[in-house]
C-alpha cells in the first residue's frame, strides 16, 4: 500500500509542481460554468436541475483528460526516466495503476470543485438529488474509461501533442458512435450496436437517475481493457528480441482478458432488470399500482411493439428505452404477459394483419437524408391485446417532442408508465360486459324497485311490469351476483319507508297526476360497494332504457372503467377590434378539452336542454357565465343525484381593449355565486396578486448582423400566482406528485365553516405569504409609476396567503329546495303541465359521498395563457392540465393512476430572482470554484514544503 501511495504521490506532485495542470483545471471549471449558465441558459430555463452541467461532460472530459494524460508516459519516454522506472522492483501493473489513480484523483477534484453549483441550485428550488448523485457517478465512470484510454495513447508515443491528439480522436470516436450523427445513416441493427458502445448514450442513461448494471459493466470494461493494453504496452519495452515466448504469452493473456470483458457485456445485455432508480419519485420504475394490475390478470395480455428498422433519427434513440420499459411489464406480469418486439416492414403478413385488424398504419416522417429530403414511412406503435379487446398507442402517446431554445428539436419518452398502464386498464376492464364485471365483485349488486303499486295508474302499472321483468332477467343470468327486489315504502316492514326515503335520502314521491290521484313512488335504487345510487331511465320505460341505466351505473362505479366527463365551456363569441372588424375569440379551451379526451370519454353538455345525463360521471364547468335558472337547476340536480362537480370559477374574462388594443379583464356574471355559497363555498370578487409568480414572456427584439431576432424575456407578473408544494394540502390525492401549479387571474375561494360542519372540506392550495387582494382589474403593468413590478405592492404587513381552490365531500342540500322549479314555470311565471313537473322532480339532498371542487380561476386552462407560459417553461402547461386531470380522477374516486400520471412531470421551479441576483449568483460560483482550486494548490504546496526528507524516504519504498 505504501508503494502505491508513494507512486501516486509522485504523480500528483508532478501535477501540482507545475502550473499547467492547475491552468487546465481552471479552464475546465470556467468552461463548465459558462456552459451551465449561458449555453444551457440555467436562469432562463427556470428549473432546479443539474442536467445542464452533466449534458456536456462526455465532450468536456475528453479535452480535460487528454490534457492530463498526454505527458504521463510520453514525458517519461522523452526524458529517459521510463527506463529508470522499469529497472525498479515495481511491476508494470503497479506503475499503470498509480498513474491511473493519480489522473482520476485530478478529475475527481475537478468535479468536486463544481459542488458549490449544486448547493446553489438546491437553495433556489426543489432539487432532486438522485439524478445529481447518478450524474457525478456517471462522470467518474466515463472519466475512468477516458483516463485509461489516454494513458494507453500516451504510452505509444514520446510526443505529448501526438498523445493529446490520439486521445481526443479515440475519445471522440467512442462519443460519436452512440449519437445520431453516426446512427442516422446506418441500418437499425448497426445503429443499436453503435448506441451500445457509445459513451454518450450510456452516460445519458445513468445521468437521468437510473443506474443500470449493464452501463456500469460497460464503463468498467472500457477502463479494464485500455489499462490491460497500457500494461502490455509498458511491458513490451522490457522485451528483447530473444523474449518472443514472453511476448506471445503476454499478448495472449491480454487478449483473453479483453475477450472475457466483451463476453461479459454480451451476456449481461438481455438482463434489463438489474438496475436502480435513484429519482425521488422513482420515475423510471414500475409502481405498485401497475404491478398489482398485472398480478391480477386472469387472461394473457399480449404486448406488441411495432418499430421499423428505419425510423426517424430522433425516434431511434428512444426505442431501446421504450423496449426496456415494455420488458419491465413482461417481467412483472410473469406468464400472463407476452412481449413481442416486431418490425412489420420485414413481414408482409404481419403488416397486413396490423393494418387490417388493428388499423395500424405506418407514420410518414420527413427525414433529411445525406443528399436530399425524403419521406420515410415507419412504424412506432405499441399494441395491447387482452381477450378480444385491444388498444393501440402511437407516437403522440409515447413520446414528447421538445423545441429547444437553440432551435433544435429533441424527443424524449413521455409519462410512459401512465400511458401503458392506463391502456392496459382499458383493455382489461374498460370494455368488459356488465356480466363479466359482476363476476369479479366480492359482494352482489342489489337493485331495489321502490314502488307504490296501489297508487299507480294503468300505464304506470305496465311500466312496473317492464321493470320487474328486466330486473328478474338480469338476476337469473348473474348466478347470484345481481339481486332484484320489489319494495313498497307503504308496507309495514318496508326496507325503505317513506320517512327514510324523504329524511335520509331526500327522495320525494312524484306528485299526483291524472293517472295517479295520490303522491306515488316509482324509483330505482342500486346498492353497489355499500353505496346507494338513484337510477333514472332516460326516455320511455323499456327494457333497453332500464338495462342501459343499470349498466352505466355499474360501470361508472367499478374501478377501471373508462369514465365519461361532461364539460361545459363558454360559447365561442367572436370579438371586434376598434375598427369594428370581426376577430376570433380571445379565449379558447382546446388544450384542456384535448387533455380530457386523451384520458376519458368526453361529452359536451348543454345545460339549457334538460337534466345532465346519467352517463356523465363528472361534470366540469370551465368559466361558467350567464347561466340561466334552468342551467343552474340542471347543475344542482346533477349534484343531488350524486354526480361529481368541478367548477373552474372566475369573475372575470379576458377581452381586448378597444382603445389600446391590449388585453384587459372584464367582469362577468357567472350565475353560480349564490348557488356555490349555498353549498358552503364563496368565490371572492377580488383578484389575488403574488410576488411569488410565474413570469410573463415579453418579446424583445435583438439585432444580429442586420437581422432582427425576437427573444422572450421573463417579466415578473403578480397575476400569475405560482403555487408550490409547501402551499398545497398535504396527502390529498388530487395533488399527487404535483410540485407547482400556476393559477392565472385567480380569485380567493373560501369555505363557509358553518355550512360545511358535517362534510369533509379542505383547502387544496394557497397563495404565498407575499400575496394580496386587489379590486383593480387593470392587468397592464405601469413601470413608470411602479418601477419594480409595474403594479402597486402593499407593505408586508398587509400581505398574506389566500385560499385558491377547495374540495368538499359530503351531503349537500338542493339550492332549489325553497325555490320554484324553473322547468315547471313558464317565462311569464305560470305553472306548466304536471307532466313536465314529474319529469324534473326536485331531489332535495344528495348522497353522503357527493364531491364538489371549486378553483378560483378559469384562465389557468385558457389556450392563450397556456401558450404564453409555454414560451418560457413548457412543463407549466403540463402541470396545469395534470392538476385538472387529477381533480377528475379524485372526483371519480379512481385514484389508482394519480400517483403514476405526475411521475416524471415534476416541475422543480426556481424561486423568483431579480436580474442582478442572477448575475451575482453566477459570478459567485465562478469565484468559489477558482478560489477552491487555489486553496487546494496552496494546501498541497504547504504539505510538500513541510514534508521532511525522512518522511519521503519512508514513503518511497520502492
Amino acid at each position: 500500500m505504501r508503494q502505491y501511495r508513494s507512486l501516486i504521490g509522485k504523480e500528483l506532485e508532478g501535477y501540482f509542481g507545475s502550473p499547467m495542470a492547475l491552468i487546465f483545471l481552471g479552464i475546465f471549471l470556467v468552461v463548465t460554468l459558462y456552459t451551465f449558465f449561458w449555453v444551457e441558459a440555467f436562469f432562463i430555463g427556470g428549473l432546479a436541475e443539474m442536467r445542464g452541467l452533466f449534458r456536456w461532460m462526455p465532450i468536456l472530459m475528453i479535452f480535460l483528460i487528454s490534457a492530463l494524460t498526454m505527458r504521463q508516459w510520453s514525458e517519461e519516454q522523452r526524458s529517459g526516466t521510463l527506463e529508470t522506472l522499469l529497472t525498479l522492483p515495481v511491476g508494470a501493473v503497479n506503475l499503470v495503476l498509480a498513474k491511473f489513480v493519480a489522473v482520476l484523483v485530478m478529475v475527481a477534484l475537478a468535479m468536486a470543485l463544481t459542488l458549490p453549483l449544486t448547493v446553489t441550485v438546491s437553495t433556489l428550488g426543489n432539487l432532486d438529488w438522485g439524478p445529481v448523485v447518478a450524474g457525478y457517478l456517471a462522470t467518474l465512470l466515463l472519466s475512468s474509461s477516458y483516463v485509461a484510454l489516454g494513458l494507453f495513447a500516451s504510452s505509444r508515443t514520446d510526443n505529448q501533442i501526438v498523445a493529446l491528439m490520439l486521445t481526443v480522436i479515440m475519445g471522440g470516436v467512442l462519443y460519436f458512435a452512440g449519437t445520431g450523427v453516426a446512427t442516422e445513416f446506418v441500418p437499425a441493427t448497426l445503429g443499436s450496436f453503435l448506441r451500445a458502445i457509445g459513451t454518450d448514450s450510456r452516460f445519458a442513461s445513468i445521468q437521468r437517475g437510473v443506474i443500470d448494471l449493464r452501463d456500469l459493466v460497460y464503463y468498467l470494461t472500457l477502463t479494464a481493457a485500455f489499462l490491460t493494453l497500457n500494461v502490455l504496452s509498458v511491458q513490451s519495452l522490457r522485451w528483447s528480441r530473444h523474449h518472443n515466448h514472453i511476448r506471445l504469452r503476454e499478448i495472449l493473456i491480454s487478449a483473453l482478458i479483453i475477450v472475457n470483458l466483451i463476453l461479459a457485456n454480451v451476456w449481461l445485455h438481455p438482463l434489463r432488470f438489474l438496475r436502480a432508480d435513484m429519482t425521488q419519485q422513482k420515475e423510471f420504475s414500475l409502481s405498485d399500482t401497475t404491478k398489482s394490475l398485472l398480478a391480477g390478470l386472469t387472461e394473457p395480455l399480449i404486448i406488441q411493439g411495432f418499430f421499423s428498422e428505419k425510423t426517424h433519427p430522433l425516434l431511434a434513440p428512444v426505442v431501446p428505452s421504450l423496449s426496456d420499459m415494455l420488458t419491465e411489464y413482461d417481467i412483472a406480469g410473469g406468464p400472463m404477459v407476452e412481449l413481442q418486439i416486431l418490425d412489420p416492414t420485414t413481414d408482409p403478413d404481419l403488416e397486413v394483419d396490423a393494418t387490417q385488424t388493428y388499423g395500424i398504419q405506418p407514420i410518414p416522417f420527413q427525414v433529411a437524408e445525406r443528399y436530399e429530403t425524403s419521406v420515410r414511412n415507419s412504424y412506432f406503435h405499441v399494441l395491447l391485446r387482452h381477450a378480444d379487446q385491444h388498444v393501440v398507442l402511437s407516437v403522440a402517446d409515447l413520446v414528447e417532442v421538445n423545441n429547444e431554445r437553440d432551435g433544435s428539436t429533441t424527443v424524449t419518452l413521455g409519462t410512459l408508465e401512465y400511458s401503458l398502464t392506463r391502456a392496459i386498464k382499458q383493455v382489461v376492464y374498460g370494455f368488459q360486459s356488465v356480466e363479466a364485471v359482476l363476476e369479479t365483485l366480492d359482494e352482489p349488486v342489489r337493485l331495489s324497485f321502490v314502488v307504490t303499486p296501489d297508487l299507480l295508474g294503468e300505464s304506470a302499472l305496465e311500466d312496473m311490469a317492464t321493470v320487474q321483468a328486466t330486473g328478474a332477467e338480469l338476476a337469473d343470468s348473474s348466478e347470484g351476483q345481481f339481486l332484484f327486489e320489489l319494495v313498497d315504502p307503504d308496507a309495514a316492514d318496508s326496507k325503505f319507508p317513506r320517512e327514510t326515503l324523504i329524511g335520509a335520502y331526500g327522495l320525494q314521491p312524484y306528485p299526483a297526476s291524472i293517472g295517479a290521484p295520490s303522491e306515488y313512488y316509482f324509483h330505482l335504487i342500486l346498492e353497489l360497494n355499500d353505496q346507494l345510487h338513484l337510477l333514472f331511465p332516460q326516455g320511455e320505460i323499456s327494457r333497453t332504457s332500464i338495462r342501459a341505466v343499470i349498466d352505466e351505473t355499474i360501470q361508472r362505479n367499478t374501478p377501471g372503467f373508462l369514465r365519461t366527463v361532461g364539460i361545459w365551456i363558454p360559447p365561442s363569441i367572436p370579438t371586434q377590434n376598434f375598427l369594428g372588424q370581426q376577430m376570433d375569440p380571445l379565449s379558447s379551451w382546446n388544450q384542456v378539452t384535448q387533455a380530457l379526451v386523451d384520458e376519458y370519454t368526453v361529452e359536451y353538455v348543454d345545460l339549457e336542454a334538460g337534466l345532465v345525463g346519467d352517463q356523465i360521471d363528472v361534470l366540469v364547468l370551465v368559466a361558467p357565465q350567464m347561466l340561466s335558472d334552468r342551467a343552474q337547476f340542471s347543475i344542482d340536480q346533477y349534484l343531488m343525484r350524486g354526480g361529481s362537480l368541478i367548477v373552474a370559477a372566475s369573475n372575470f374574462s379576458l377581452a381586448p381593449d378597444m382603445l389600446s388594443g391590449l388585453t384587459s379583464l372584464q367582469p362577468i356574471f357567472s350565475g353560480m355565486a349564490e348557488m356555490l355559497e349555498h353549498y358552503g363555498i364563496q368565490v371572492g370578487q377580488e383578484l389575488v396578486l403574488d410576488l411569488q409568480n410565474s413570469p410573463f414572456p415579453v418579446s424583445v427584439p435583438r439585432t444580429i448582423d442586420n437581422m432582427t431576432i425576437n427573444e422572450y424575456r421573463a417579466l415578473d407578473y403578480p397575476f400569475f400566482v405560482d403555487i408550490r408544494s409547501d402551499a398545497m394540502a398535504e396527502g390529498n390525492p388530487a395533488l399527487a406528485n404535483l410540485t407547482a401549479v400556476t393559477l392565472n387571474y385567480v380569485s380567493p375561494v373560501t369555505l363557509v365553516e358553518e355550512t360545511n360542519t358535517d362534510r369533509v372540506a379542505q383547502t387544496l392550495m394557497y397563495s404565498s405569504a407575499d400575496s394580496w387582494l386587489a379590486e383593480d382589474i387593470n392587468i397592464q403593468p405601469d413601470f413608470e409609476q411602479y418601477a419594480e413590478f409595474g403594479f402597486p405592492v402593499p407593505p408586508e404587513t398587509e400581505r398574506g396567503s389566500h385560499p385558491l381552490a377547495v374540495t368538499v365531500q359530503g351531503q349537500f342540500t338542493s339550492y332549489f329546495v325553497d325555490k320554484p322549479n324553473p322547468w315547471t314555470v313558464s317565462e311569464n311565471g305560470d305553472e306548466t303541465a304536471t307532466e313536465a313537473q314529474s319529469e324534473f322532480n326536485v331531489i332535495e339532498t344528495s348522497p353522503d359521498d357527493t364531491r364538489l371542487v371549486v378553483v378560483g380561476s378559469a384562465e389557468f386552462l385558457d389556450d392563450m395563457i397556456l401558450d404564453l407560459m409555454g414560451l418560457l417553461v413548457q412543463d407549466q402547461i403540463d402541470s396545469n392540465l395534470l392538476f385538472l386531470q387529477n381533480l377528475v380522477d379524485w372526483s371519480l374516486e379512481d385514484v389508482e393512476l394519480l400517483s403514476i400520471r405526475a411521475r416524471g412531470n415534476t416541475i422543480r421551479v426556481l424561486k423568483p430572482l431579480e436580474r442582478q441576483e442572477q448575475v451575482s449568483l453566477e459570478i459567485l460560483n465562478y469565484v468559489l470554484a477558482l478560489l477552491a482550486l487555489v486553496i487546494v494548490a496552496g494546501v498541497w504546496r504547504w504539505r510538500s514544503s513541510h514534508q521532511t526528507p525522512l518522511d519521503e524516504e519512508r514513503e518511497m519504498i520502492l
